[in-house]
């Protein structure tokens, strides 16, 4: 797994330390080597990510090539599952949150310091669905999808989460009840897709790469029978922070932006650089499940040319949350999603 990545107790407390020895006086990995030849403290933040996954390349690639650290910051990487990577960033345990913009309206409800986005990064639905392998619905057609669904258990991932919410949405449109026609597993640690296939708990599971094709490899399932990015442009992966942190510090939004946006444009421009930074995001991966994830992913368009959210992605995302009943009540566009710093992105 990613060599940043802590509970975020441990977190907390590695902060702490930071923090006193820097009051003492002492050098920290914090600074770094000026032009001049001083030395200038890197701005410390953290970003809570639900699951590590390759969707999140561009992330990875910014912090493994420096585009932050250019910028005078130092950006570590933490795994919350079960919907904390939201709740950490509510909390203040984490500066920002990639993941759904979804789940950012869920969470601003009654919240006086809202969570907003302001860089994307998947912009496709990044969900599929495997079945069994041998397994499989007849073809693609409502009619033989439904047929094939009915009465399955299926692995759906988080209740809550957008995998979930998508699973579920795709129930509703071929006219199957969710909680009545199927069996809806929900587990809240998404790591367990592959294994839960595999052991005969589950018939069908939901899931993106590595999973995809670590499943493949392992003979658990054959190619995805149902991709999700068909919805088209959809706010799926998105980086987030509080309204506050827009209010108090744009400065640091700004050059955590232009550094998304560089990492958007090498993702794009140098597929070997992007390949060699997933491998060494996912070492455990043979060459051929990284270059078939790599293929996925830029076959079906996943990651966003230029950052921008646009309000048609939002609608895309919020109308599965609505359809499933999951969210009620308005929102807005502007209230979950503020573009000014990729209008001015310097990448």
């Amino acid at each position: 797994m990613h060599r940043t990545m802590k509970r975020l107790p441990l977190l907390l407390a590695g902060l702490l330390l930071t923090s006193l020895l820097g009051a003492c006086g002492g050098k920290t990995e914090e600074e770094t080597v000026s032009a001049a030849g001083g030395t200038e403290e890197l701005k410390k933040i953290v970003i809570a990510e639900p699951l590590h996954l390759t969707g999140y390349l561009p992330l990875y690639v910014a912090q493994r090539e420096g585009y932050f650290e250019k910028r005078g910051l130092d950006v570590e990487v933490i795994q919350a599952s079960g919907g904390a990577h939201v709740t950490a960033v509510v909390s203040g345990d984490a500066w920002g949150v990639i993941g759904g913009a979804e789940s950012n309206a869920l969470a601003n409800k009654n919240n006086s310091d809202p969570i907003v986005s302001v860089v994307n990064v998947v912009n496709r639905a990044n969900v599929y669905l495997m079945a069994k392998s041998g397994t499989g619905p007849a073809s693609n057609s409502p009619e033989d999808l439904k047929a094939f669904l009915e009465g399955k258990k299926i692995n759906a991932g988080r209740h809550g989460g957008t995998p979930n919410l998508l699973t579920r949405y795709l129930l509703v449109q071929l006219g199957l009840d969710p909680a009545k026609d199927v069996q809806l597993l929900e587990p809240a640690d998404g790591s367990t897709v592959v294994t839960m296939v595999q052991q005969g708990a589950a018939d069908i599971a939901n899931g993106a790469e590595p999973q995809i094709s670590d499943g493949m490899s392992k003979q658990v399932w054959d190619e995805p029978f149902y991709k999700f990015h068909d919805l088209g442009d959809f706010a799926y992966s998105v980086l987030s922070v509080k309204k506050s942190t827009i209010e108090k510090d744009p400065e640091t939004v700004q050059k955590f932006t232009d550094a998304i946006i560089e990492a958007l444009q090498a993702v794009q421009n140098d597929k070997e650089l992007a390949a060699s930074i997933l491998k060494a995001e996912f070492p455990t991966l043979s060459e051929e499940a990284l270059q078939a994830s790599m293929d996925r992913a830029y076959e079906d368009h996943l990651w966003s040319l230029d950052g921008m959210i646009s309000e048609e992605a939002l609608k895309n995302d919020m109308e599965v949350m609505i359809q499933t009943g999951i969210f009620t009540g308005d929102y807005a566009y502007d209230e979950l999603v503020d573009m000014q710093f990729v209008r001015n992105a310097q990448p």
